[in-house]
């Protein structure tokens, strides 16, 4: 069992974890599990270093107070159901994840699939001027971004963050033109909505 392992059983069965120092602090409602409390104990160093602040500056206890404010948001003001509004509000914290933790590389070389530039294969910068670019083939992109956007939401399961069980039936909201490209947005409506 991993540290990210470990701290997911314990959160399963209702274990609240969280640092104080260089400790561990667990609340329960009720004694958790002989198996859960060896495993924690067994990667504590590891768990520690998961919910410390990461490079990006931000805490697990910043990703779960940024979660609930933009699913408030979306519920309130939004008039989404709960289970939508955390839908998008995980949607928002992959976003944020994704800018706050820039790749970056060289020109001359796919970061993806390390080749190199060709008449007919053109490597193109994909990226924002401070945060600096990644450069890709066109047909790289998708791959690369999906990639991105997994590590991104298994970032956030780490600290505690998922997006809500939903239907499988999907709604179109609008379409968006953005730069000449069309995008769909969509959201999964909740189960019996």
């Amino acid at each position: 069992m991993s540290a990210v392992e470990a701290l997911e059983s314990a959160r399963a069965v209702g274990v609240h974890v969280e640092i104080q120092g260089d400790e561990l602090l667990l609340e329960a409602t009720s004694v958790p599990p002989t198996a859960v409390l060896e495993a924690i104990s067994r990667h504590k160093t590891e768990i520690i270093a998961l919910l410390r602040p990461s490079r990006d500056g931000w805490s697990a206890a910043d990703w779960q107070g940024f979660f609930d404010e933009r699913a408030g948001i979306a519920e309130f003001d939004g008039g989404l159901s709960r289970r939508e509004a955390e839908v998008q509000a995980f949607a928002c914290c992959v976003v944020e994840w994704l800018n706050r933790n820039p790749e970056r590389s060289q020109p001359g070389c796919c970061l993806a699939c390390g080749g190199r530039e060709k008449g007919h294969d053109a490597l193109l910068p994909f990226g924002i001027e401070p945060a600096g670019h990644v450069w890709l083939h066109g047909h790289c992109w998708a791959a690369w971004y999906a990639e991105r956007k997994a590590k991104a939401a298994s970032a956030l399961r780490v600290m505690g963050i998922v997006t809500p069980v939903v239907c499988p039936t999907t709604k179109r909201l609008s379409s968006i033109d953005v730069s000449g490209q069309s995008w769909q947005k969509t959201y999964l409506p909740a189960c019996g909505k």
